[in-house]
């Protein structure tokens, strides 16, 4: 077995580390920036203060388009999750060229432009009266998040043995038995890190919600937006803050419950 040195090991974490500081301190730097005593965005803060949460939650739009985006949110978890387990699971036992088209179709929202589903899916939407509503956001988010859950739940699946499976069948399980006792305690963890992704996705979603969402269905990001194009104030700050602590809580939630469920089934 060949060992890696010491200083190449130290080298790749600390090249690494730099890496991920890249990527995520940008990020991180809007939550202090939520804690000005200022009516504009100074970094560093001179005084911390919670004057903008107070704001935040006194303004009837932004604890309106919060709520809503929760709601929306919620709403697309479901569908992605019936629809993408269940899309997963016949792809699973799809052989040949259908199963590539038909992957490719499932994965096609992760490759088309975001705007292009979305003018697609106004256009759609509004011949159906769907435009405004808290459904047709749902749907339409539901779209851009099925890859996820189809990709999550597919990486299960390769867990099972199809062995299992004619194991179970052959002591006179049926087919309903069969998927609740070996095939459904195995795929949890996929179902679970679909939904997550589902639901921040979903949570974070603006450039479909800018062409769905009406006036008493603005989600979070579209107020956000609205905010920025006429003044930058730490408010916007704090929602962002929000989305970053939701983010970060629901990642942790599912990767414990993912851990704790494949414990429990060994």
């Amino acid at each position: 077995m060949i060992r890696t040195p010491l200083a190449w090991r130290i080298a790749v974490h600390v090249v690494a580390g730099l890496v991920l500081a890249f990527l995520v301190l940008p990020i991180l730097v809007v939550v202090p920036a939520a804690f000005n005593e200022t009516s504009y965005i100074r970094l560093p803060p001179e005084d911390l203060s919670l004057r903008w949460f107070v704001s935040f939650f006194d303004d009837r739009e932004w604890v309106s388009s919060l709520l809503n985006s929760l709601k929306i949110a919620a709403l697309t978890t479901a569908f992605t999750v019936l629809l993408g387990t269940l899309a997963a699971l016949g792809l699973d036992r799809t052989e040949g060229r259908a199963r590539r088209v038909l992957t490719g179709l499932f994965l096609a929202p992760l490759i088309v432009p975001v705007i292009v589903t979305a003018v697609a899916l106004y256009y759609v939407s509004q011949r159906m009266g769907l435009v405004g509503t808290a459904l047709g956001l749902g749907l339409g988010h539901a779209l851009l998040c099925l890859p996820f859950v189809v990709i999550n739940v597919a990486i299960s699946l390769r867990s099972v043995d199809p062995s299992w499976r004619r194991a179970a069948e052959g002591l006179g399980a049926g087919p309903l038995t069969v998927f609740r006792t070996i095939t459904l305690p195995n795929i949890v963890p996929g179902i679970l890190g679909g939904a997550v992704f589902a639901f921040v996705t979903s949570f974070d979603e603006v450039v479909i919600s800018v062409f769905l969402a009406g006036l008493w269905s603005k989600t979070l990001p579209v107020k956000m937006w609205e905010t920025i194009r006429l003044e930058f104030t730490p408010s916007v700050a704090v929602a962002a803050t929000f989305i970053i602590v939701l983010t970060v809580v629901l990642f942790g939630l599912a990767r414990a419950l993912g851990a704790g469920q494949a414990g429990a089934s060994r």
